[in-house]
């Protein structure tokens, strides 16, 4: 007696009911069984990809990363463009430092809260 696969009998399926049905629903029934296809494929690859990936160990609590680099550049970028921009704006307005100190001051309190929080 032959085997058949799930694959095989679906084929035989699609060829039937186009015959039944005629060539105008040929696109259709092609889309059909490609479709049952990749879902069969992917049920099997599954399948495989499960059996051979051995059983992962729960994993540990996560633990809070501290500042990234990526926040550390963020505040350096901004700091430099607020300092040399502010700089220039108080040096073409009236070139008295009192105000530029200011906002310098401001900056590197700023940068020394970001880098003492970052630490705890």
């Amino acid at each position: 007696m032959e085997k058949r696969s799930p694959t095989g009998d679906e084929l035989r399926a699609s060829v039937e009911a186009r015959r039944e049905l005629g060539p105008e629903y040929e696109d259709s029934l092609i889309e059909g069984f490609l479709d049952k296809m990749d879902h069969e494929i992917d049920r099997r690859v599954e399948e495989r990809v499960a059996a051979r990936v051995p059983q992962q160990k729960p994993k540990a609590p996560a633990v809070r990363p501290g500042v990234d680099a990526g926040q550390r550049l963020a505040l350096a970028i901004v700091s430099i463009v607020f300092g040399v921009g502010s700089t220039l704006a108080f040096t073409i307005a009236d070139r008295s430092a009192g105000p530029m100190i200011l906002v310098w001051f401001g900056i590197i309190v700023v940068n020394i809260a970001f880098a003492v929080g970052s630490r705890r």
